[in-house]
């Protein structure tokens, strides 16, 4: 086998009972208490961020160990305005499947079952991305409630997510109101992530708070807080469609929500980056700083996902120049 059965940090694939759905916030009343005096030191946060791939060095096995566990954490997404519903199935396609039989063998995981994190599409693709994917254990996500901008009346984007839920979603990403950020409205950002929630029943909730448009780390700290006292199971950076996407010093100051929210409540929440990430390297780094800030329980899909479609490619290629020596052409690792 040419990646380690063991590994002291992290396994090549999830353990069995660590699957997408593990994770339940129940959340909290609204208490500012828990954010209104925080503050957040931005070149700290950019010393941090800057330092952790140059702090934590993963090479050879070790590497191909963490790339494998990237792949199993990614919500392969395509959300474009000329989506059908083949490019769905074959989008599901690579998500049961995003490994060749032969780079399986080559990595000696023939025997292991790789699957991405989820599948994430619009609503209305979610029943063709439900049928494709039935058996496979690879949940369909749905993003709902007026995204990217979010600007939709309130009932019509709880209709939305209801509509997702009752097609067969078991995750929704919601995009929340930015004005309330802007403007400090803490209990209307609390009291719309509830309901949204509410609208959720079963499925996860998955809140988006499209950072690059709320201006501050300090800003990005508190819709954190109040998202998750609101009920969220995880909370995402961005749309992807925003000017600035994920970045680490954002993802730095949403973790350390996340550390902190668990430390007062008990309760765990997931973590999302979204945009901009394209690269293995790029993975590698999210997951260093999962690793540093909450530790390996955090590295695995239920509590920690990629929202980069684009980066499986570059994984893959990586994947196989440590398994042969050679780099393939990035035209034989097609997403869809």
């Amino acid at each position: 086998m040419i990646l380690p059965e063991k590994h002291p940090t992290i396994k090549a694939v999830p353990e069995a009972g660590s699957g997408p759905h593990e994770v339940r916030n129940r959340g909290t009343a609204l208490t500012p208490g828990w954010f209104e005096d925080v503050a957040v030191n931005l070149s700290a946060a950019e010393r941090r961020a800057a330092t952790l791939a140059t702090r934590r060095s993963v090479k050879k096995a070790w590497q191909a160990a963490w790339l494998v566990r990237a792949i199993t954490c990614i919500d392969l997404t395509t959300l474009a305005g000329d989506d059908t519903a083949g490019r769905v199935r074959r989008l599901c396609a690579k998500a049961k499947k995003p490994l060749s039989d032969e780079l399986l063998t080559a990595l000696g995981l023939e025997e292991e079952r790789i699957t991405t994190g989820a599948v994430c599409v619009y609503p209305t693709m979610v029943p063709p991305a439900v049928k494709a994917l039935e058996g496979s254990g690879v949940p369909v996500a749905s993003v709902a409630t007026g995204f990217p901008a979010g600007l939709t009346p309130l009932p019509q984007r709880l209709a939305e997510i209801r509509y997702a839920v009752e097609a067969g979603a078991a995750e929704i990403d919601i995009v929340i109101t930015r004005e309330y950020v802007l403007t400090q409205n803490w209990p209307a950002l609390y009291d719309e992530v509830r309901a949204m929630r509410e609208a959720c029943g079963p499925a996860h909730l998955k809140a988006i708070l499209a950072t690059g448009d709320i201006a501050t780390l300090r800003n990005v700290y508190r819709a954190s807080m109040v998202a998750m006292q609101a009920g969220a199971d995880f909370i995402k950076t961005s749309t992807g469609k925003e000017a600035v996407n994920a970045v680490l010093p954002v993802g730095l100051t949403m973790v350390r929500a996340i550390r902190d929210y668990g430390a007062l409540s008990g309760e765990i929440v997931g973590f999302k980056p979204a945009g901009g990430m394209r690269t293995a390297k790029d993975a590698l780094s999210w997951l260093i700083l999962m690793k540093e800030e909450l530790g390996t329980a955090w590295t695995m899909p239920d509590r920690f996902r990629l929202g980069a479609s684009s980066m499986l490619g570059d994984i893959e290629r990586q994947l196989e120049h440590y398994a042969t020596g050679r780099y393939s052409a990035s035209y034989r690792h097609a997403l869809a």
